[in-house]
């Protein structure tokens, strides 16, 4: 499966550890990344990442295209809503899009949490189906 990953500034620490503690898990699917966020996961976790550009250069657009091709299983977007930065890209296209065409979308870290649980117990099978 293909599973996006994003992080505002504030949670690319939180992504990477994220990443270390699911390797096991997401070495099995094919990962796409907002650019800083892919680079930083890659370094942590030593597996190949599919890099967009930065976020705020185009890279938020790149996975949302990929989302509205049905080419995304998954999408975790760590977000920061307390401080989000000027420069940082807005959460709100991505969720939209997740929720237009049916893709699981976790904001925060329980909610990731579920889902590659979940995917690891093939809970997100139906995707291949949904995709078919």
């Amino acid at each position: 499966m293909n599973i996006g990953l994003i992080a505002h500034d504030a949670k690319k620490k939180l992504m990477q550890n994220f990443c270390i503690a699911y390797r096991g898990i997401l070495c099995k699917h094919e990962l796409y990344a907002t650019g800083t966020t892919g680079r930083l996961i890659e370094e942590v976790i030593n597996l190949n990442i599919h890099k967009y550009l930065a976020g705020h250069l185009g890279g938020q657009q790149q996975m949302g295209a990929q989302i509205e091709s049905n080419e995304m299983d998954m999408v975790i977007y760590l977000r920061d809503p307390l401080s989000p930065k000027k420069h940082e890209p807005d959460v709100s296209s991505i969720i939209r899009l997740c929720d237009a065409y049916n893709i699981p979308c976790a904001t925060n870290l329980a909610t990731a949490e579920l889902l590659i649980k979940s995917l690891e117990r093939g809970d997100l099978d139906w995707r291949d189906l949904y995709k078919g």
